[in-house]
């Protein structure tokens, strides 16, 4: 009898469905490292002489360039809102969360149509000053115009991780740097900074994968990056094998990132002696430096958020009514139902991982789960190309196999399932995470009555476990559903033929030098991406009092 029960324990079907899902949603990575074997295609010569050392160029300098500018945008914000009073500071403390909403494409182009001759600044300078200037104000479609881009939308990284952790950080150990006789400024670069750098490096390293995860940024401002590359292999060149090629160096530089963040983070914890804990006491300035800080958080909301916004709303208003017909209400009807359920469909196997967990809670079972949501550390790009090869495999098994098939056409590349099989591998982590926290609040002792009471683990989880935590289901797939909608260079690479979302309608039409009317897909995007905005910072500030 123990025996069985031990088999039971160790083996159950649960445990056999997070397999699956595992293979399933790593098969993209599998997929890549199995063709790495065969040679390389005929356009690899070329590029390895004439385009990878651009590439390698452009990447790294983007990277290190948002890496400086979100650490500085992000840490000093972050400082002040946690650690100073001032005019306006609760307000900020939510504010400086929503350039998140803004995707980099739209704050992109939004940014060159402000500075443009027609934009509002040279009208202004033209109308009321009679400055004229030629061409663009300020010209930012260049690399450094990515970085600044990038930056001021990727920033909120690095802000809610360093003010979260300078919260939790002791007032003991300030007025113990106090009396020691350091000044603000000595304690904030000897104890606070050190204290936040694994906080900090762990913000860093998300925006710097979303760095590499961005086309449509470094596309419009002809950056050539190697995601730019994969795009120009697959499409322009028609050669899978050297688009796999440079896909997998693009993994190697996500892994070295969260290789160098686990290292840098390695097993450091910062705690009292004591076990005695104050929070930090916010300091009450001169009323020249409270207006300062305002004034320093006020710029940076300004221009990372509301002079775009109000930018976009202006275009609106110009290009609403000949925008928004029939066929844009069946856009974001075919958008939000394809977000809905992509947001579904992660959250259910999301539930079925961490189930199995729940039932088997042993260490190869927790790598099993944690392996099935890398996919979110892995740019969009490179899962499309991963997705797409077997895929292909499949079709032409198929319409080898089958001669009913030679007149269906594709039965799963360049579909819907394809999509959203891809959408599936890239956001698992992002609805994994709340319904991971959802089974943690509740723990295991209620799950344990319900099976000494006789009840199955399916009726368990069906009748005690899913009513407990459907607040965190929801999140999950809210949280999905906004990711989704934001996707780009995914969509781009997978999407059925002539099948636009909101996503790519507003990059096609930016392109194609229609950006007023591609703020109207592009507004709705961060409207509907703001709300988990808001709630992140509800949760924040709930734990944080």
């Amino acid at each position: 009898m123990d025996l069985v029960k031990r088999k039971f324990y160790w083996w159950n079907k649960w445990i056999g469905y997070a397999l699956l899902i595992l293979v399933i949603v790593a098969t993209p990575i599998f997929t890549i490292l199995f063709k790495l074997f065969a040679s390389p295609g005929d356009s690899w010569s070329h590029i390895t002489n004439n385009l990878l050392a651009g590439y390698f160029q452009n990447t790294l300098l983007l990277l290190l360039g948002v890496a400086a500018l979100t650490f500085l945008l992000g840490v000093s914000t972050a400082w002040l809102v946690s650690n100073y009073e001032f005019p306006g500071r609760k307000y900020f403390e939510w504010l400086l969360i929503l350039p998140l909403g803004f995707p980099g494409y739209i704050m992109a182009y939004t940014y060159v149509g402000i500075l443009d001759y027609t934009g509002p600044i040279q009208t202004f300078f033209r109308n009321t000053l009679e400055i004229t200037f030629k061409g663009s104000l300020i010209d930012i479609m260049n690399l450094p115009g990515a970085i600044f881009i990038l930056s001021i939308t990727l920033f909120p990284y690095v802000f809610l991780i360093s003010r979260s952790s300078f919260l939790q950080q002791s007032k003991t150990m300030q007025e113990a740097s106090f009396l020691l006789g350091a000044g603000r400024s000595k304690t904030f670069f000897k104890i606070a900074l050190p204290m936040t750098r694994p906080a900090i490096v762990a913000g860093i390293a998300l925006a710097s994968m979303e760095v590499l995860n961005d086309y449509g940024t470094v596309k419009y401002f002809g950056v050539n990056t190697f995601t730019t590359g994969i795009f120009r292999a697959w499409f322009s060149m028609g050669d899978a094998t050297t688009a796999i090629y440079l896909a997998a160096i693009l993994m190697v530089f996500v892994f070295l990132l969260l290789y160098l963040e686990s290292v840098q983070r390695g097993n450091r914890r910062y705690s009292n002696v004591n076990g005695l804990s104050k929070p930090t006491a916010r300091i009450k300035v001169s009323s020249g430096k409270q207006y300062v800080y305002t004034a320093i958080c006020s710029i940076i909301f300004l221009v990372s958020f509301l002079f775009p916004f109000l930018q976009l709303v202006s275009w609106v208003w110009l290009t609403y009514a000949k925008v928004m017909d029939a066929q844009f209400l069946l856009l974001i009807y075919r958008s939000f139902g394809l977000a809905a359920i992509a947001g579904l469909a992660v959250v259910l196997l999301s539930v079925v991982l961490l189930y199995a967990l729940r039932l088997s809670p042993f260490k190869w079972v927790k790598s099993v789960t944690k392996v099935a949501t890398l996919g979110y550390a892995i740019p969009g790009a490179v899962i499309a190309v991963g997705v797409m090869i077997p895929l292909l495999a499949f079709d032409k098994w198929i319409y080898d196999t089958l001669l009913t098939a030679r007149t269906a056409g594709l039965f799963l590349s360049g579909t819907l399932f394809a999509l959203l099989f891809a959408y599936i591998v890239r956001f698992m982590a992002v609805g994994y995470n709340p319904v991971e926290a959802g089974f943690q609040k509740i723990g295991i002792h209620v799950n344990e009555a319900s099976r000494l009471l006789g009840a199955r683990s399916t009726k368990t989880l069906r009748k005690i476990d899913l009513p407990l935590i459907k607040n965190t289901l929801l999140s999950g797939v809210l949280l999905v559903f906004v990711d989704v909608l934001k996707e780009l260079p995914l969509t781009l690479i997978l999407r059925p033929f002539n099948y636009q979302t909101l996503a790519t309608k507003a990059f096609d039409m930016a392109t194609n030098e229609m950006i007023a009317e591609s703020a109207n897909a592009a507004l709705i995007i961060i409207l509907t991406g703001i709300i988990p905005i808001i709630f992140l910072n509800r949760m924040i500030r709930k734990r944080d009092l």
